[in-house]
């Protein structure tokens, strides 16, 4: 295929924010005298969302009369630690530089609200030709709509766009959008072949072999 532009997931992805979500939450624990939980705990709940750290934080459902409250207080900690442990994948650098040089488009299609994701990029130094964050549009991941919405924002067709991902979703939303998929095995989901992938990497620097 002639490839026009990649798209990648953000957390899990290109980028480990799972250090620094696990932080917040072990803080408010901490801040409520509960224990921390272990980082191989908190790991695999990245990818929902703050309000399921919060649920099996403090073993509660959101109609718990503090579930508000505490989400708000995990998103100020969050936000005020955002790049505190924080860091790119193995290959993400070479990769993005590789793709400037060859005048390749790239962007980020997450589910991650738009405030954080932008905030987090600012921090991280990095722009990105397109940003599709979970609040952008009326539906995310795994529906169609943010992908093809990037694609429209770059001219780019969809047959002629990579999207990098580490969770089912993100599998699900490429296909329906008639995108190739790229699942990668080091993110936060446990990749399995019934997702229906097109290709899948251990490491990014598969990817710029790739390129």
């Amino acid at each position: 295929m002639t490839v026009s532009a990649i798209f990648f997931d953000l957390d899990g992805t290109l980028i480990d924010t799972a250090p620094d979500l696990a932080y917040a939450l072990n803080t408010l624990l901490l801040e409520n005298g509960i224990e921390k939980k272990p980082y191989e705990v908190i790991k695999p709940l990245v990818a929902y969302g703050g309000k399921a750290l919060i649920s099996m934080g403090f073993d509660c459902d959101r109609s718990h009369p503090e579930f508000v409250k505490r989400h708000q207080r995990l998103l100020h900690i969050y936000i005020d630690n955002i790049d505190k442990y924080t860091f790119f994948f193995d290959g993400a650098d070479d990769l993005l530089r590789m793709i400037k040089e060859r005048k390749l488009l790239w962007g980020i299609v997450t589910n991650k609200p738009q405030n954080l994701s932008y905030l987090l990029l600012d921090r991280l130094g990095v722009s990105p030709d397109v940003i599709v964050c979970g609040d952008t549009l009326k539906y995310n991941k795994p529906h169609p709509a943010p992908l093809l919405y990037a694609c429209a924002q770059l001219a780019v067709l969809p047959k002629n766009v990579l999207f990098v991902g580490d969770d089912k979703n993100d599998i699900l939303a490429g296909r329906n959008a008639g995108i190739k998929t790229v699942a990668v095995t080091y993110g936060y989901g446990n990749v399995e072949q019934d997702w229906g992938y097109d290709y899948s990497i251990d490491t990014l620097k598969e990817l710029v072999k790739w390129i």
